[in-house]
C-alpha cells in the first residue's frame, strides 16, 4: 500500500469528540483522503460500499460491536486495512478483535500526532500498534503475572464525589481531559484538579489504569470502548 492508495476512511466511534480525533489523526496521515464518519455499526455497515482503504473502529457501540464491521469487511474480501481504536488493552477485547481480522490495535491514550504517524506507518506495512499492546502480545505465551496487590475495587467508589465519579467515566470512555472539561462545562485547570484527586484517590497512576478503575467501579460498560 502506497500513501497515495489511502484514498477513503471509515471513522467509527459513537463519541463525537473520539470521531474528531480519529478522524483528524486520519486527515494528518493522509491528506488527500476522503474521511467518513460513523457512530453506529448501522451507520457503518452503509458505507462500506466501496469499501474503505482504512477504517478505524471502536469496539462498544450502542448498536452492537465494531467487530461486526470488521467481520462484514473480511467476509466481503475487501482489502480494507482495520484498525480497533479503544482505551481497554486487556487481553478480552484484544483477542477476540484480532481474530476477527483486525490489523491494528491503538489506545486512545495519546495525542493525534503519534497516533498519524503510526497509521502512516501502514504503507511501509508496520502494524499499528500501542507500545503496551505489542508489549501484550508478546507476553502472550508467559505465565500471566499475579495481580496487584491493592487494585480498585468497588468499595473505591465512596471515596470519589459525584463530580468525581462523572469525570472519570468520561475518562473511562476515551475522553481527553479537555474534552471532559467542555461536556461538563469546567475549566480545564478545575478539570485537571478533578483528575488529580481522583487518581491519588483511586491509587492510579495513568489514563489506563484509571479506565480499568472506571470498569470496575460500573462507570463504563466492560463491553464499552
Amino acid at each position: 500500500m502506497s500513501g497515495g492508495a489511502v484514498a477513503r476512511v471509515l471513522v467509527l466511534d459513537d463519541l463525537a469528540a473520539s470521531r474528531a480525533w480519529l478522524s483528524a489523526a486520519a486527515k494528518a496521515a493522509f491528506p488527500a483522503a476522503a474521511v467518513v464518519e460513523a457512530g453506529t455499526v448501522a451507520q457503518a455497515l452503509g458505507l462500506l460500499q466501496p469499501a474503505p482503504d482504512l477504517a478505524l473502529v471502536d469496539l462498544g457501540l450502542p448498536d452492537g460491536s465494531g467487530i461486526e464491521v470488521i467481520a462484514a469487511l473480511r467476509g466481503a474480501g475487501a482489502a480494507t486495512v482495520c484498525v480497533v481504536a479503544t482505551v481497554f488493552d486487556d487481553d478480552a477485547h484484544l483477542f477476540p478483535a484480532l481474530r476477527a481480522g483486525a490489523q491494528g490495535y491503538v489506545l486512545k491514550d495519546q495525542s493525534r500526532e503519534p497516533l498519524a504517524a503510526m497509521l502512516l506507518g501502514i504503507v511501509d506495512g508496520q502494524p499499528p500498534l500501542s507500545p503496551s499492546i505489542a508489549r501484550r502480545l508478546l507476553r502472550q505465551f508467559q505465565a500471566a503475572p499475579p495481580a496487584a496487590a491493592g487494585a480498585p475495587g468497588e468499595d473505591d467508589q465512596e471515596a470519589l464525589t459525584a463530580r468525581e465519579r462523572e469525570v472519570l467515566g468520561l475518562i473511562g470512555k476515551g475522553l481527553t481531559v479537555p474534552a471532559v472539561a467542555q461536556a461538563l462545562g469546567l475549566s480545564r485547570h478545575t478539570c485537571a484538579g478533578y483528575v488529580k484527586d481522583i487518581y491519588r484517590k483511586l491509587q492510579v497512576g495513568s489514563r489506563a489504569e484509571a479506565t480499568l478503575a472506571a470498569t470496575r467501579l460500573g462507570l463504563v460498560g466492560r463491553d464499552a470502548r
